[in-house]
């Protein structure tokens, strides 16, 4: 995944639908089970006082009626993932991941 488009989908497929949104506005109505991602960090390693290393850092969260969703179980195995919390809101599961590239 060398792209944010790469990344969307990555998730796409992850999911098994098109339910994967890009940091989406209050207008859209989303369509449950879900996957929500924004860009959240980019790392630097310097050599000789310039960057020659980028890390890419995002927010992914997977919003679910199912409290035992596979899809957490699913994105969990990916590699430079970390599950960071869950919460629930309006009776939607919400597990908040953050992935790296």
């Amino acid at each position: 995944m060398n792209t944010r488009l790469e990344l969307h989908e990555f998730l796409v497929s992850i999911l098994g639908s098109r339910n994967v949104y890009y940091q989406p506005p209050e207008s859209v109505k989303m369509q449950y089970p879900a996957i929500v991602y924004e860009k959240a960090d980019i790392r630097s390693d310097p050599a000789d006082n310039i960057p020659y290393k980028q890390s890419h850092f995002y927010t992914i969260t997977v919003i679910d009626y199912d409290p035992d969703s596979e899809i957490v179980d699913r994105l969990s195995k990916i590699p430079r993932i970390g599950y960071d919390r869950h919460f629930t809101s309006n009776n939607l599961n919400h597990d908040v991941f953050t992935l790296y590239y």
